[in-house]
C-alpha cells in the first residue's frame, strides 16, 4: 500500500505504475447489452440505470479537454463503462479499442463487460490487447447469491461468472470484479460470502458499490421504499470490516457508489462521495486497522 493509505487504491496503484496521476476517461461506445435487446431479456438488470451505468461517459476528447487544466501531466485510460463493451462482433469491438488506443494521449484500456459476453474470439482479441498494452477487465458479479441474482435479473449465473475469471487469467489479463453492498434481502453474512469468493478466485481488483436505487431502473419500481444502508455510519463501518478480510495485494477500485443526484431515490446521503470515502478513512486510523488485517491475525 501507498502513501499512508489504509487500502490498496487504485489510485496509487496507477501512480506508482505510469509515475503520475492516472485519469479512468469514461467512453460512451455506443455498446448495448444482451439484457436489453432481448437475447438474455429487456429492460436491463433492476439495478442498472437507462443510461447503463454510465452517465458520466462522453468521448476523449470532451473529457481530456475538461481535465487537462487540472491535471496537466496526467496519464489517460480510455475507460469503455456504458452497457456491455464486447457485445459486439469482434471486427467492431477491435475497431473501437485500437481506435482508442492509438491516441497517443491514452496508456492503456480498461473494459467493463458481462461474464456471458467473453467468447473464444473476443478473449483471443483482449489476449491480443494484453500483449501490448496495459488493460483491464471488469466483471459484474454483484452478488454470489442466487435468489439475489434472480431477483436482479442478472442472466448469468457464478458458473458463468467463474468461467469467465478463470479464462481470463489463463491470459494474464487483469479482472476487475464488482459487488453490490445492500442489495434487498441480503444479510451481513452474504455480503461477506460474495467478498470472499471475489477475492479468492485470482482477481486483481475489486469494486465495491452502495447500492443506489435510482429513478431510470426497475429498482425503483420494485423496492420503491427500500433504503439500503440508514446512514453513512452504518455502511461505512461495513466497508471497513470488509476491507480487513480483502488481500493487501488486491487493488481497490471502489468503496462507495455515485450517481447523478437528479436520478438518485436512495439513500439520499450517498451522493457525498468524499465525506463517505473521508468517513472510511477515519474509522481505519481509529481502529488502527487496514486492508487485510484479519488475514494477518487470523480472524474476523
Amino acid at each position: 500500500m501507498q502513501g499512508g493509505e489504509r487500502y490498496n487504491s487504485i489510485g496509487n496503484w496507477l501512480k506508482n505504475y505510469f509515475g503520475s496521476k492516472t485519469v479512468k476517461l469514461s467512453i460512451e461506445a455506443g455498446f448495448t447489452c444482451p439484457n436489453r435487446d432481448g437475447k438474455v431479456g429487456y429492460g436491463g438488470c433492476a439495478f442498472c440505470s437507462s443510461g447503463g451505468s454510465g452517465e458520466l461517459s462522453s468521448t476523449i476528447e470532451e473529457q481530456i479537454e475538461l481535465l487537462s487544466n487540472k491535471w496537466p501531466d496526467a496519464v489517460y485510460l480510455a475507460y469503455f463503462q456504458s452497457h456491455t463493451n464486447t457485445y459486439a462482433p469482434v471486427s467492431v469491438l477491435r475497431d473501437k479499442f485500437y481506435s482508442a488506443l492509438s491516441d497517443p494521449r491514452i496508456s492503456g484500456i480498461a473494459i467493463a463487460t458481462r461474464p456471458d459476453c467473453l467468447d473464444e474470439d473476443v478473449l483471443d482479441l483482449l489476449d491480443e490487447i494484453n500483449r501490448e498494452h496495459f488493460l483491464w477487465v471488469e466483471l459484474g458479479l454483484q452478488t454470489i447469491h442466487k435468489e439475489t441474482s434472480d431477483m436482479l435479473g442478472i442472466g448469468y449465473d457464478l458458473a458463468c461468472y467463474d468461467k469467465a475469471v478463470s479464462e481470463l487469467r489463463k491470459r494474464n489479463i487483469r479482472v476487475v470484479s464488482h459487488l453490490i453492498l445492500g442489495l434487498p434481502g441480503e444479510s451481513r453474512e452474504d455480503m461477506f460470502e460474495s467478498v470472499r469468493h471475489a477475492v479468492n478466485g485470482g482477481i486483481w481488483g475489486l469494486k465495491l458499490h452502495l447500492l443506489n436505487i435510482v429513478s431510470t431502473a426497475r429498482m425503483n419500481e420494485m423496492y420503491h421504499d427500500y433504503i439500503p444502508f440508514e446512514s453513512i455510519d452504518e455502511y461505512t463501518d461495513l466497508v471497513v470490516d470488509l476491507l480487513e478480510i480483502i488481500p493487501e495485494d488486491i487493488t481497490m477500485h471502489r468503496l462507495t457508489g455515485d450517481v447523478p443526484r437528479s436520478i438518485l431515490v436512495a439513500p439520499q446521503w450517498s451522493y457525498k462521495k468524499r465525506t463517505i470515502l473521508n468517513e472510511i478513512n477515519r474509522k481505519l486510523r481509529e481502529r488502527n486497522t487496514f486492508q487485510g488485517k484479519a488475514l494477518l491475525n487470523n480472524e474476523e
